[in-house]
Order: structure tokens, then sequence, then C-alpha cells
């Protein structure tokens, strides 16, 4: 029974654009997840019957409705809409990452929707489940971790999926990188090559696949100057630039700090420019910094800068030219005998600031 300081729990939340019941209210009044009520919905024959009355009672209950969207697919013809599902829109890459793929996706006719799971891999469960319920044709998707059976079951259920600057883990599928460990080894080098010895890495979480590569550029580029990866010269899980400042400034303070500092990402860097500047009002040693990621004002920024630069337009654009093939596999008929996946590598260079 609801408590007073949850008055709201239980009533239906209801969609914004149709006034409707949602699938989450009958997936949480059925006490499944949002996948599964989809899949009932679909009249799957692998749910289990006592799973089906309960989900199709809570339907009933709440005067649940399939949306138009699905009504015109059971009439053959295409929601035209792709899903991209991304973890973070509040950086850049992200946004760029939508452009390439909408300005593909929209000479097919389709329109993108975009979803943010904030790297929270419950999110994306859900996200992709309402995806798949709204019967998009297709899906582009970068992961929030290697946890990827959603997606997977996406897939076979006939829903072309494509990841991108994350590879597939544990299914089949078309995908788009960046060399992440080419890129990092080559940054790595270049602060080798100016004499640093000691460098610190500052790094996506260890479950995610570009921070993951980077760190093995990173390794990579030590070990061929003959120096190992110091443990305590490395921070991982960073997100947002605050928590990378606080990373940096951790081992700007050591008592034998790096005299240089490696990011894998763009919101890293800019959080190690903010500990590094902060270093230096207070009278500290110049450090050296190189990231992975350009970014707008780079050049502004008043230090010595290295970046892995890529195409993160064409990254998008590849992503869209992949599904837009699965598409028309599908059309022509061909999907029953299916191209082996692709997997396309989006090369990168470096570009340097105030060097």
């Amino acid at each position: 029974m609801p408590g007073p300081q949850d008055p709201h729990r239980g009533r239906p939340r209801r969609d914004p654009t149709s006034g409707q019941p949602t699938l989450r209210d009958v997936a949480e009044r059925a006490g499944v997840s949002a996948m599964t009520a989809s899949r009932v919905l679909r009249d799957d024959p692998q749910v289990l019957p006592a799973t089906r009355e309960r989900v199709r009672a809570a339907a009933d209950a709440l005067g649940y409705r399939p949306n138009e969207v699905a009504r015109s697919l059971r009439l053959g013809r295409g929601s035209g809409l792709v899903g991209l599902v991304v973890t973070n829109l509040a950086n850049p890459f992200y946004s760029r990452l939508a452009l390439g793929v909408d300005s593909v996706v929209a000479g097919h006719g389709l329109k993108t929707v975009i979803g943010n799971t904030g790297q929270d891999p419950d999110a994306e469960r859900e996200l992709v489940a309402d995806l798949v319920a709204r019967r998009v044709d297709g899906i582009i998707a970068v992961p929030a971790g290697a946890e990827q059976r959603h997606l997977a079951a996406a897939a076979a259920d006939g829903v072309p999926v494509v990841l991108a600057s994350r590879p597939p883990e544990g299914f089949a599928a078309d995908c788009v990188l960046v060399d992440d460990f080419g890129g990092a080894r080559a940054a790595t080098a270049r602060l080798l090559d100016r004499g640093h010895r000691r460098i610190g890495f500052i790094g996506s979480p260890p479950a995610v696949h570009t921070g993951t590569e980077r760190l093995r550029g990173y390794a990579a580029a030590l070990a061929g100057a003959d120096l190992s990866v110091d443990a305590r010269l490395v921070r991982q899980g960073q997100t947002e630039p605050a928590e990378a400042t606080r990373a940096a400034a951790e081992l700007l303070a050591l008592p034998d700090p790096p005299t240089a500092l490696f990011c894998s990402n763009n919101r890293n860097t800019i959080g190690a420019f903010r500990a590094i500047r902060a270093l230096g009002a207070a009278g500290g040693p110049d450090v050296a910094l190189a990231g992975f990621d350009d970014f707008e004002l780079a050049d502004a920024l008043g230090i010595a800068l290295t970046l892995v630069a890529y195409d993160s337009d064409e990254l998008g654009r590849a992503a869209g030219r992949l599904l837009a093939g699965r598409l028309a596999d599908r059309r022509s008929g061909a999907a029953a005998a299916p191209r082996p996946p692709r997997r396309i590598v989006v090369p990168t260079s470096l570009v340097e600031h105030g060097i």
C-alpha cells in the first residue's frame, strides 16, 4: 500500500503524446521487465503462460492499447523511425554522432529518435524495449556495457541493430568503431618522445570498451619505451569533468607526481585541464596534457595540448549506412540469407594545440 511519501505510485504515468498508459506502466503493474511485457504483447510463444496472463491482465486493467506505429507495421508499413541509443548527451561527441546518423537515414525517408541512458544498463534495457515496442525500423546503439542480451533479443526479433563506438558482445551485429588502441598509443608515444617518463592515465569506467582499449594503447606505448604501467598513476571511472578534475588533482599531489597526463576522452581532458590550471596558478610545475577526442575551443586553453582526433560525424554516417543496408536487405528479401556482420574502423590522427 503506497505511503504518503509516494502518492503517485501505481498510477499510470500516461504517454505525453497520446494520454494513454505506457508499456512501462504495464510492466510495472505485472512485475516484469519492459522487454518481457513487450514480448507478451507481441505474442511471443516463448513467454511462460503465467507471465503472459499477468501482463495481459495488467494491460487490460490499465486500458493499455498498442500505438498506431505497431498497427502500421502489422499492415506492412514501417514506422519510419530509427532509434539511436547513446550514453551521455552532455558529451558533444554524441551530438556529432547523431548528426551523422540523421544525415544518412533522412535520405532514406527515416527519422531519428534519440534516447539517453546515462551509462545505466537498466535504463538502456528499458529504452531498447520501448523502441522495439514502438516498432522502430532499426536501432543504432552505443552500449553502456558488455551486457547486451537486450540488444541481441531485439536483433533476434527481426529489428536490425548496429553498434557504434563499442563492439557487440554475445551476438553478431554490424558495428562502427574508432581506432581506440592506435590513437591512444600514438598520443602516449608523443608524450614519451618529448621526454616524459611518468605519464598518468585518466580514463572511463573499466567496463567501457573505449576506455579499456585506450588504456591498452597507453600501456603499449609505455612498453615500447621499456616502461611498465604504474598502477598508482592510473585512475579509471570518471565520466564527468568534475570527477576527472579530482582524479587529476590526486595524481598531481603524489610525492612523485606524473609530468604528463593522458586522458581517454574529452570530458576527462577538460577536467584534467582544470586541475593543471589550478596547479599552475599555485606556482606548481608545468604538466603536459594529451587526450582522446578533439573538441571545440581546445586551441584556446593556453596550454600545450595533444589530442587524438577523428571524424565523429563519419562514425554516425557509417552506422547509418550499415543500418540502411540491412533495411534494404529486408525489403528485398535478402534477410533470409543475411550477409556476415561488418566491422568498420574509423582512423585517428594527432592534432596539437599550443605546441
